[in-house]
């Protein structure tokens, strides 16, 4: 049987480190390429089609909703699942009609968006309720403080402790304690746990 093949294309590095982790973990999935935007991921699908595209919808150089209309334009077969911090029923509307097979909303979990795939390559579509598009997201902070909110955001960033004790003005000492504490109260080991904490939990939309 051959495995299904993916593409996952978002412009934060370390959320395509996320959800490559989410991913892998399924036996019969393959993640063939990974983009940093819209431009790469079209360069990507035109040299190797792709069972299913993962993407954000807002990329540099060709948005989520351009992707999906020159994929389904030119790979009309390949599954697209667009994932998005908007919570907006219009940016629905946008992508059905693009031709998504699927839309997710970055504070799903990852079984969610397990389960997106799973349906989407079974013929069917899967979009997030309106009710879910129309309401605004909430979710746990895990009793964290708005400086360990901040130094998430800046981790994700791409930042190093060096970094971030420049910008905050702070120790880099005090970043490691931060970064530490964060960990345990997250109950995560890696960085890659992080990026997927901040997917399940909408903290992109604040970067």
């Amino acid at each position: 049987m051959d495995k299904l093949s993916i593409y996952i294309a978002d412009d934060h590095a370390i959320v395509v480190d996320g959800l490559k982790e989410i991913l892998r973990a399924q036996p019969n999935w393959q993640i063939i390429g990974t983009a940093g935007n819209g431009q790469e991921l079209v360069d990507l699908i035109s040299v190797r089609r792709s069972d299913v595209v993962i993407l954000d919808i807002n990329m540099p150089k060709m948005n989520g909703i351009q992707c999906t209309e020159w994929i389904k334009k030119h790979f009309p077969a390949t599954k697209v699942i667009i994932l998005t911090m908007f919570p907006e029923k219009t940016y629905v509307d946008q992508l059905i009609n693009a031709g998504a097979d699927g839309c997710l909303l970055k504070s799903r979990g990852s079984q969610d968006l397990i389960d997106a795939i799973e349906r989407v390559t079974s013929g069917r579509s899967y979009f997030d309720t309106i009710k879910d598009f129309a309401e605004k997201d909430k979710y746990p902070m895990f009793n964290l403080s708005e400086r360990e909110l901040e130094i998430i955001r800046l981790i994700i960033n791409g930042k190093t402790s060096a970094d971030i004790a420049g910008q905050l003005f702070i120790s880099e000492h005090t970043v490691k304690t931060h970064r530490k504490n964060i960990f345990r109260k997250i109950g995560i080991n890696s960085i890659s746990q992080l990026a997927t904490f901040a997917i399940n939990n909408n903290l992109l939309s604040q970067i």
